[in-house]
């Protein structure tokens, strides 16, 4: 009884914050597909190699100081054919010491967010700027970004997705600099070598606002237009 017990209070978490955001889509018939109207094409280099070589040479990662303190390093996940990849700033504690993208508070948020766009987690790709964990999640410094960037550039011209979304300011000053801030610059696409930039905010930023219901429907606004640009609408 109890993992059934666990199994329905999750799925009422979910039908909870699919409601709140306005989801109602999902208790809808699903439409037919739309051809996609974004770019196909990166104007970035071929990859040298593939995900699972990049995932190997992170984890073995000394490049920066950040590696010093971590639990372990932590590549990113998904789909490596994914047309759809988030990307956020840096690992915390729950994926410094699991290893995985967006597994604490905040990633949960993130997976509800995923799946009321229709997919699953394994369906897209989700990493961040730095692999390691600054120390008290700090912002990752300019000297950590320089030296851990170029992996997720080659997981980015490896994978090819179709549509990047930024989850913070600091992914996407990465991708697209700016001095204005996340509430200026969310819910508006941004070119990036010949692909789709969506920046949004950071599903800790949700989660540190909890009691903020419109924060909540601004970012679904953002993943309205991603979907609508994928064809998922």
């Amino acid at each position: 009884m109890g993992k059934r017990d666990d199994r329905l209070a999750d799925l009422e978490a979910r039908l909870r914050f699919f409601e709140e955001i306005g989801a109602d889509f999902l208790f809808k018939s699903p439409p037919a597909p739309a051809k996609p109207s974004v770019p196909s094409i990166l104007d970035l280099p071929p990859a040298r190699r593939g995900p699972a070589e990049i995932h190997a040479e992170v984890l073995a990662c000394r490049k920066c100081g950040l590696a010093k303190g971590r639990t372990q390093a932590v590549p990113g996940e998904g789909n490596p054919a994914a047309e759809l990849m988030f990307v956020g700033e840096g690992p915390g504690h729950d994926e410094d010491v699991q290893g995985r993208p967006f597994v604490g508070r905040a990633g949960q948020l993130l997976t509800r967010i995923i799946t009321a766009m229709g997919y699953e987690r394994s369906m897209v790709f989700i990493a961040n700027i730095v692999k390691c964990r600054p120390p008290d999640n700090r912002v990752p410094h300019q000297d950590e970004v320089a030296a851990c960037s170029p992996f997720l550039l080659e997981q980015i011209a490896a994978i090819r997705p179709r549509i990047i979304v930024t989850l913070g300011k600091s992914a996407t000053d990465f991708f697209v600099p700016s001095v204005r801030g996340m509430t200026e610059r969310r819910g508006q696409f941004q070119e990036w070598h010949g692909l789709l930039v969506m920046p949004t905010f950071h599903p800790s930023y949700l989660v540190r606002n909890e009691g903020n219901q419109g924060l909540k429907k601004m970012v679904w606004d953002d993943m309205k237009q991603v979907m609508a640009k994928l064809g998922r609408t």
